[in-house]
């Protein structure tokens, strides 16, 4: 390799920590214009000097009980009259005697020595009302969080770890960026398309490092997203559903009477948003396989490696599609339980909001993850030879 190529390999590798700092350090500030600056607005809010906090609590004693068994159920219902010290919080150390109520859908049976956590609404100083909220469940949730980080470091190593940056990454973007932007009454769906992308680019290096499988994925990736953007802008228009078709509609408008959040276009943004996911995987799958195709031989040619692609892709998109619409059913399993059992009746059915919302949810998504297949095929089969023996044909032409 001459001085010349090998020092623009140098200069190029050792420019990308440089990049990814840079990028970093513009989506920590992001962030903090973004979340740290947001005025959060409480659909509820209170008086001066009253307040609602969830602390810790430890159960020390049944003092008495009347519970019974539901046979229909199958749950414990009734009350009790329980002793509690108060772990954390302004009340921490003292000791207070409960009532908790158990029914359908708060139940919670107190037992000596039981981890729980309890609301306390304070009215002021020497008044306020202490109940039972919930089991204390976070160290289990803990615990099934560092399995799950254990097992993918353990079976995909460093891979898995960048896996776990990775779903972190999303996580803050979504939390700390896209929905402050939404408060700030940016376009939900221009705000989901950018955050998406972004998103699908971090996580993709991550995964891939800065290679031509990586760039393969990202354009097809994005390509996808924009295909499912095209499709969900279509499909709304059509079927009159928007953000203001949901259960939560009313709350929400509330609030964006405050805050100037664009209501209609948050069904937009949720829809591409659960996406996403398929059609990342379905993106670097293919990429991947393109690579190994190539790297096994590399005298195919563009046409031969697209249907490499291609026939990798064809078994896969059945499955993904199915997995997508299987689970936006289980998501929906309670509204179906409803209907079956209320006997709607066909054209009711149809018509439904929300289960125009779940099937155009499930289509829109399904056709985004299956045209992603043949984009990403196309894209890698042309970067991948080019971009991979680059260095090579460099040489010999010098």
């Amino acid at each position: 390799m001459s001085g010349l190529t090998r020092k623009n390999l140098i200069n190029g590798a050792a420019g990308r920590p440089l990049a990814a700092t840079a990028v970093l350090i513009i989506y920590l500030i992001l962030i903090f214009m973004f979340y740290r600056n947001t005025p959060i607005y409480h659909l509820f809010s209170q008086g001066a000097g009253t307040h609602v906090n969830y602390e810790k609590a430890e159960v020390i004693n049944i003092q008495k009980e009347l519970i019974s068994r539901d046979s229909d159920s199958g749950l414990d219902v009734g009350y009790q009259e329980v002793d509690i010290r108060i772990l954390t919080g302004e009340h921490k150390g003292q000791v207070m005697t409960v009532k908790n109520y158990l029914n359908y859908t708060t139940n919670i049976r107190a037992r000596a020595g039981s981890a729980v956590i309890v609301c306390i609404d304070t009215a002021s100083q020497d008044a306020y009302d202490v109940w039972i909220y919930s089991y204390d469940r976070g160290p289990f949730l803990y615990i099934f969080a560092l399995l799950f980080i254990a097992v993918l470091c353990a079976i995909g190593g460093s891979r898995g770890l960048k896996s776990v940056l990775g779903i972190i990454f999303t996580f803050a973007s979504i939390v700390f960026l896209f929905i402050p932007m939404l408060y700030r009454g940016y376009s939900p769906a221009l705000a989901a398309v950018g955050v998406l992308i972004v998103t699908i680019c971090v996580t993709l290096v991550l995964l891939g490092g800065f290679s031509p499988k990586t760039l393969s994925a990202v354009l097809g990736a994005t390509a996808g997203v924009a295909i499912s953007a095209v499709i969900l802008v279509v499909a709304l228009s059509i079927t009159h559903l928007s953000g203001y078709s949901t259960n939560e509609s009313d709350v929400l408008i509330q609030i964006a009477g405050r805050t100037h959040m664009k209501i209609g276009e948050l069904l937009f943004a949720a829809i591409l948003i659960s996406s996403l996911g398929a059609i990342m995987d379905i993106a670097i799958s293919i990429a991947s396989a393109v690579t190994e195709v190539y790297a096994g031989n590399s005298k195919l040619t563009a046409q031969e490696l697209f249907r490499s692609g291609m026939n990798v892709g064809r078994d896969m998109m059945g499955t993904m599609a199915n997995t997508l619409i299987i689970a936006f059913t289980g998501t929906a399993l309670n509204t179906l339980v409803l209907i079956y059992s209320w006997n709607v009746k066909y054209y009711q059915l149809l018509n439904n909001n929300l289960i125009g919302i779940y099937m155009i949810q499930a289509v829109s998504g399904s056709i985004a993850v299956i045209l992603t297949v043949p984009l990403v095929s196309f894209i890698a089969a042309r970067l991948i030879p080019v971009l991979a023996a680059g260095p090579q044909e460099q040489d010999v032409a010098e």
